[in-house]
């Protein structure tokens, strides 16, 4: 098996930075201590002082295949999400045809198997008349089941009261939810199109806006607590719907929570400049909302921080506002945006980890993954805070070819990336090799 000894390095882990050295053999850590020299390695990387972290476990992307392969596919996706220190993923149903049957969910599976390049997992879609499919749901095997509520088109809409009680009432996995109310949209078209004849990107945030958003969650929070359902809801995006989230440990949960990325870093006042390349859903919102979820994190009302990577093409997106779909590919560059955070105070090293990694691998119960344990998979990913990295459309690994990011020089460098004790990116370049990833397990 091969080995490799990771000298002089930091590694932030369970709240706490340790300088240490780490011995990985074959897939897994098998040793850390402060000084690791009599055992043979294959490969010894010296740090140098450069942080180690558990890879970023992404509970939310968008891949695009089967079927929408022109915007992205698993190979090219995963393959920008471990050059951004992404070791593992959990892929959205809403490719074409949409995973709505166990069937077509092991097709994904067996996609990912000879093409991804991280470690995955695919969400089943609700629809409101596959609850026997939901009902098949393995715990251990499958991640959750994605219930568009009142946010989608075609069957992975789900508005019917009853449907939502029995998915509720019966699923035997975690339901995982997109929260917007398709009534509260359609009220505030009605009042926006009372004074203009088009609405324009930056409209964007008042179609889609709080109560559109807290309608529709605070649903699903109701029925989560009527059937002791384990929910967890996605990209929250305001202040209001903050009040649904208890803070406290995510281990005592069984209603949790989720920010995005581009939510933390982007504001209502990015739409002038970026139009719409950062046209998404639920909306880019208020600074102070971009703040309310800052401090969410800070009190543990949300759980996890994940990227709701979602490409489309520069052609798909530079046309009129309706007209444009909403999306924008966030893996590559995800965790190198929250450690600007950490630069500028507003988040710490152990918070990004924690909301990264470890609460992920906990909400999810992912076996051995997630932490930077001895006997754990050596999912890993090496971090110079004294180097910088731009961000360009050039540069960009998406099969869509540009970056939100485009002209951010952030001040941070991913110096390397492994999955499962394999080296998959370098620092300039993701290495081409015998496909390294799994299949996520779950010990529930």
């Amino acid at each position: 098996m091969q080995t490799t000894l990771i000298k002089n390095v930091c590694v932030v882990n369970e709240g706490k930075v340790t300088e240490t050295d780490l011995y990985i053999v074959g897939q897994r850590i098998e040793k850390m201590a402060t000084e690791i020299s009599a055992r043979p390695a294959d490969r010894i990387v010296d740090a140098n002082g450069c942080y180690l972290l558990p890879g970023m476990i992404d509970d939310q992307v968008h891949f695009r295949e089967p079927g929408l392969t022109h915007k992205g596919s698993i190979a090219s996706e995963s393959r920008a999400a471990v050059a951004g220190g992404i070791t593992s993923y959990m892929e959205m149903p809403n490719v074409n045809p949409a995973t709505t049957t166990i069937a077509a969910l092991e097709k994904k599976y067996a996609i990912a198997a000879e093409r991804s390049y991280a470690n995955y997992a695919f969400y089943l879609g609700a629809t409101e008349d596959n609850l026997e499919q939901i009902k098949l749901l393995d715990l251990k095997k499958h991640c959750g089941v994605k219930v568009f509520m009142g946010a989608s088109t075609g069957d992975l809409l789900v508005e019917n009261p009853q449907a939502l009680d029995e998915i509720f009432r019966d699923s035997p996995v975690l339901i995982v939810t997109h929260c917007e109310s398709g009534p509260v949209i359609n009220k505030n078209r009605e009042v926006l199109l009372r004074s203009k004849t088009v609405l324009s990107i930056e409209d964007h945030p008042k179609l889609r806006d709080a109560n559109a958003c807290y309608a529709s969650s605070s649903y699903a929070v109701g029925l989560a607590k009527k059937y002791q359902s384990q929910l967890h809801v996605l990209h929250i995006t305001t202040e209001k719907e903050l009040s649904l989230f208890d803070s406290g440990p995510i281990e005592n949960k069984h209603i949790t929570a989720e920010a995005c990325v581009h939510h933390l870093w982007f504001s209502d006042q990015d739409y002038a400049r970026l139009g719409n390349l950062i046209k998404c859903n639920p909306s880019i919102k208020s600074q102070s909302d971009r703040d309310a979820l800052i401090h969410a994190l800070h009190s543990n009302q949300i759980d996890i921080i994940a990227t709701d990577h979602a490409p489309h093409t520069l052609a798909e997106k530079q046309v009129a506002y309706d007209q444009a779909p909403a999306g924008l590919p966030l893996v590559q560059h995800a965790l190198l945006s929250l450690l600007e955070h950490v630069k500028h105070g507003r988040l710490s090293l152990t918070q990004i980890v924690e909301k990264t990694a470890h609460n992920p691998a906990l909400r999810y119960a992912i076996a051995e993954r997630g932490f930077v344990r001895e006997g754990y998979y050596a999912d890993l990913v090496l971090i110079d805070s004294q180097s910088s990295t731009a961000a360009t459309h050039e540069n960009s690994l998406y099969h869509c070819g540009w970056t939100p990011f485009a002209g951010q020089v952030f001040s941070s460098q991913i110096k390397s990336t492994w999955v499962n004790g394999q080296q998959v990116f370098d620092g300039h370049q993701v290495i081409d090799q015998s496909v390294p990833s799994k299949r996520l397990a779950f010990k529930r």
